[in-house]
């Protein structure tokens, strides 16, 4: 017969009970956690092969457009007014999204020079040109965002300051201007890149509020990039969406990148947006056209430049846009193909969007 000892030591204690019954919680939670990354892993496989499956269809009534930057064809050695009319006469452009930038425009408070943009309205007018005005204080080209010396002075004044000027613009523009078919406020307000101040959906929301109240005539445009973002904070806030659409780019540490995406990848962002806040008409805004380098792009050799665009490059990017289906592509580099062809005896840029822009208007 056992003691009351004996016995006492037979039975499992409570703390080995207690260890095994934690080990098995642990091994649950793994094998759970396992299951869980693993059905996210065949989930991104699948999504990953589904954008990249090939696309047949092109849109064959797409509208190819431009970015013109006169601050940035003055940047590059180039006269910005031969560049723009070169663009509009050779090129046959008719489609253009032009910046207004503030720090340019209102160099100082209340004193306003609107002389640059007025001509460009009254070149593409008398051409029966279509203009996207692009206002606020992040607008297309380095350094993104053009705020005024006189506007820094704290976050309110220049909050302040920038519903101020967008008044001033839209009530300058919105009568007599039949070539503006659309205003841009702010370009890709989410995006966290540039020399600007962090993003604020709040300001945002003010400056769409005032556009839309000022000038109810016209739809608006609001932008978000199209690799990074998913489109969830810009897409609802627009009339009419615009994506960025970029294929080679380079990156500290890596080098030159090509985004390992198809165009499906562009529709599933779209198809996903237009589920949740309705469909609405959508553009690429700005395409690839120029080169994405390490520093400033007109400083390297053109051996470096030609690296991340070329003709083969250039016709592979609006072949490619042309598959994601959106009824307009505004290519991005007219300025510097302007100066390979001017300044370095490159016509083969300028040349090849010449043929587009004449096939184009063929149609």
């Amino acid at each position: 017969m056992k003691t009351k000892k004996e016995k006492s030591a037979a039975r499992p204690g409570k703390k080995a009970k207690s260890s095994r019954s934690f080990g098995s919680i642990i091994k649950k939670v793994l094998k759970t956690a396992g299951l869980i990354v693993l059905w996210v892993l065949i989930f991104a496989l699948i999504l990953f092969g589904y954008f990249n499956l090939p696309v047949s269809n092109h849109n064959q009534n797409v509208q190819l457009g431009v970015t013109f930057s006169n601050r940035y064809a003055g940047d590059i050695g180039l006269d910005w007014k031969k560049t723009y009319i070169a663009m509009l006469d050779d090129l046959k452009v008719r489609k253009i999204r032009v910046p207004v930038y503030w720090d340019l425009v209102e160099p100082k408070e209340g004193q306003y020079d609107f002389s640059a943009i007025d001509w460009q309205l009254d070149q593409a007018r008398q051409r029966n040109a279509e203009i996207i005005l692009s206002v606020g204080q992040k607008v297309p080209r380095w350094p993104e965002c053009a705020i005024p010396d006189w506007a820094k002075t704290s976050d309110q004044k220049r909050k302040e300051s920038l519903l101020q000027f967008i008044d001033v613009v839209i009530n300058r523009y919105k009568s007599g201007h039949p070539e503006i078919k659309y205003w841009q406020i702010e370009n890709e307000p989410f995006l966290k890149f540039g020399i600007c101040p962090t993003p604020d959906p709040s300001l945002l929301d003010s400056e769409l509020a005032l556009a839309r109240k000022l000038d109810p005539t016209r739809q608006i445009l609001v932008s978000d990039s199209g690799e990074i973002d998913q489109w969830f904070n810009a897409y609802p806030r627009a009339d009419i969406f615009g994506t960025t659409l970029y294929r080679t780019i380079w990156k500290n540490g890596i080098g030159y990148f090509q985004y390992p995406l198809g165009p499906r990848f562009y529709q599933f962002k779209y198809w996903i947006n237009s589920l949740l806040f309705g469909k609405k008409p959508a553009y690429v805004i700005e395409l690839q056209a120029e080169p994405w380098i390490n520093g400033y792009t007109t400083n390297q050799p053109l051996s470096e430049q030609f690296k991340s665009m070329n003709v083969v490059q250039l016709k592979a990017n609006v072949d490619y846009a042309e598959k994601v289906g959106f009824p307009g592509i505004y290519l991005w580099g007219v300025e510097w193909w302007y100066w390979l062809k001017y300044n370095k005896n490159h016509p083969e840029l300028w040349d090849a969007a010449k043929t587009m822009f004449q096939n184009q208007s063929q149609l």
